[in-house]
């Protein structure tokens, strides 16, 4: 069994949804052959609360707006760190960056067939690993030129 086209067209507005509010490393996977709850799994990161909540909004928003697709369920608002939008065609999860990198989701369903997706998403491969290294680079440059007052900057 593959993703009905309900699905398809539901998990490509969510990772056009996704990219426009920057999200990383968007995918998307079939999982209709070994899971029976659902078709399609979309995957998305940020590297802070405040862009994972911006994201899951405008993934809802415009999925309610365009296609009259209003979740089942939502969870992990409160810290924001994991947030899932159950459409039960779809599940979407907003991942934290750490937590993207920690659970690897990809690492448990890449055995099942990437979907594809807008181009806009497909660009955001590799954002993640991007942000990082230039926030380390930051943290290393303000260890080695912060302040020795003793003060937080």
């Amino acid at each position: 069994m593959t993703a009905t086209d309900r699905s398809i067209e539901l998990v490509n507005a969510a990772a056009q949804a996704a990219a426009d509010r920057l999200a990383h490393d968007i995918i998307a996977y079939d999982v209709s052959d070994v899971l029976s709850i659902t078709d399609a799994f979309l995957l998305a990161s940020a590297p802070n609360d405040r862009q994972v909540k911006s994201i899951v909004d405008e993934i809802e928003e415009r999925l309610q707006k365009e296609l009259g697709a209003k979740p089942v369920r939502r969870e992990g608002d409160r810290d924001a760190r994991w947030i899932l939008l159950d459409y039960v065609d779809i599940v979407v999860h907003v991942q934290h960056s750490e937590e993207r990198v920690f659970y690897a989701l990809e690492r448990l369903w890449k055995d099942c067939p990437e979907l594809p997706l807008p181009e806009d998403a497909v660009k955001t491969r590799g954002k993640a690993a991007e942000h990082a290294e230039s926030a380390g680079d930051g943290e290393e440059r303000a260890g080695v030129f912060g302040d020795t007052d003793g003060e937080l900057s």
